[in-house]
């Protein structure tokens, strides 16, 4: 166990400082995202009461409407018979007024032929106003049993189904809450990382990788040359197989098994990293391109243009570097944009923290960059010689593959120290390609193996390790 004073000097300089940094970063982001996103359902909450407003005042016009409706026609069927039973009567009051004054005139031709008439006269007379008064009188009881005199009256019956809603309608309707799953993407924290006061430093000699598997390679692959390799977030591994006849992108399971071929080039390509969701990036060297493949669809869906040669690519998610010996370049995936970056000169990149790491072989050194491309550190040592790929792990400890002398090194995240932590003695050579996947702390080193240990019979691959 290392002394306390030891580990004290290192940790204002580990990269736990940087890790706590950016948690309390993302934590205050997370906060804020989430009031936000609060504050906006709040505002939505306003506009849906708005809204169920208007469908409950719409819905009371409409039945005010449909009420308005049927109330009009019923008084008009009020009014309808009302009217024909009106002029019913008046019909028969006429005719009652005729027969009234017809009997009022027998009246007074009766008192004057009293008064006036002979006896024959009286005789005739009175057979006249017999019958007379027989008619008036059968008519009279005619209107009796007839119908005509009949009490009518004018009668309203609610419809039940109207009548119903007194008693089947208890209310307008309901408001209820209508819940669905959070959905806000936030940052992700550490996983209880976060808890510990005093962070755990991951040192140098702390690194043992493990041998997990190496890649099964189809017979018909075995000539392939490994530029490039990768871990998905989904476990897989991706090979660039890379020559300047025909190169190829190759996707492997997550127990090393070849599944199938993604895409094909017909251009030389040199690196390749993941971007985000199913999407990896690929560097077309000569072509002063960068392709963005689609891994799940087998197609590239975009090209990206640069001002210079595609040596090597690396991405958070957010932005993608892509380096070469005369300059480097920052495209923002989010708009496309570009910034180039003069002094960032390297063969490898790697990204972590906002810092840009690369090789430069030809002087056989490491620098780390800030993302304006002010170098922060440079790292060299008699015990790297070609340095190649380059990755980090969680921690922000940087790992080299030494290409000349088959040998993969750790250095610390000051760029102070180092170890050896695989060698040819571990049975790995021709090394290249590296990468890390910084969540389950697996790492892919691409290297030469031979077959039942002849050398004459070795073909590339790559092998996988816990670290």
């Amino acid at each position: 166990m290392k002394p306390l004073s030891d580990i004290l000097k290192q940790v204002k300089s580990s990269a736990s400082v940087q890790l706590f940094e950016k948690d309390l970063k993302d934590v205050k982001e997370n906060l804020e995202e989430i009031i936000k996103h609060l504050n906006s359902r709040i505002n939505a909450s306003d506009s849906q009461k708005t809204k169920v407003a208007e469908e409950i005042r719409s819905m009371r016009k409409s039945i005010d409407d449909f009420l308005n409706k049927l109330e009009k026609e019923i008084l008009d069927d009020l009014e309808s018979k009302q009217s024909q039973l009106k002029s019913k009567m008046n019909t028969l009051l006429q005719q009652l007024k005729a027969e009234a004054n017809h009997i009022n005139q027998l009246q007074n031709e009766f008192s004057k032929m009293i008064q006036y008439a002979t006896e024959l006269q009286m005789y005739i007379g009175l057979r006249e106003i017999e019958k007379t008064t027989s008619q008036a009188e059968k008519y009279i009881e005619d209107l009796k049993s007839g119908g005509p005199l009949d009490e009518v009256y004018l009668e309203f019956t609610l419809s039940s189904e109207l009548n119903s809603i007194f008693k089947d309608v208890k209310s307008f309707g309901d408001i209820n809450f209508n819940n669905s799953p959070f959905t806000l993407q936030v940052k992700e924290g550490r996983k209880g990382q976060a808890q510990h006061l005093v962070p755990t430093i991951t040192t140098l000699e702390q690194i043992k990788p493990s041998m997990v598997r190496h890649l099964t390679i189809p017979e018909d692959r075995k000539r392939l040359c490994i530029d490039a390799c990768g871990i998905l977030p989904d476990g897989k591994y991706l090979i660039l197989d890379s020559n300047y006849s025909k190169s190829c992108l190759l996707l492997f399971s997550n127990d090393g098994m070849f599944m199938r071929e993604v895409v094909e080039f017909t251009e030389p390509t040199w690196d390749t990293c993941f971007v985000r969701n199913n999407t990896v990036a690929v560097a077309l060297e000569i072509k002063n391109q960068t392709a963005l493949v689609d891994v799940e669809k087998n197609k590239i869906f975009k090209s990206i243009n640069l001002s210079h040669k595609c040596l090597s690519v690396t991405s958070d998610g957010q932005i993608l570097v892509i380096s070469s010996l005369e300059k480097s370049t920052i495209v923002n995936l989010n708009d496309m944009s570009h910034k180039i970056l003069e002094g960032v000169k390297a063969n490898s990149v790697a990204l972590f923290k906002e810092n840009i790491y690369g090789t430069i072989f030809w002087e056989n050194k490491v620098c780390c960059y800030k993302s304006t491309g002010e170098t922060l550190w440079t790292f060299m040592c008699d015990g790297i010689d070609y340095p190649q790929g380059i990755t980090l792990d969680k921690t922000g400890l940087v790992y080299i593959v030494s290409g000349l002398n088959d040998c993969l090194l750790v250095v610390s995240p000051d760029g102070k120290n180092y170890k050896t932590i695989l060698s040819e003695a571990d049975g790995i050579k021709c090394l290249r390609a590296i990468d890390i996947s910084r969540e389950t702390g697996i790492m892919i080193v691409s290297s030469e193996t031979s077959i039942d240990s002849d050398d004459s019979k070795s073909y590339q691959t790559a092998f996988v390790y816990k670290i």
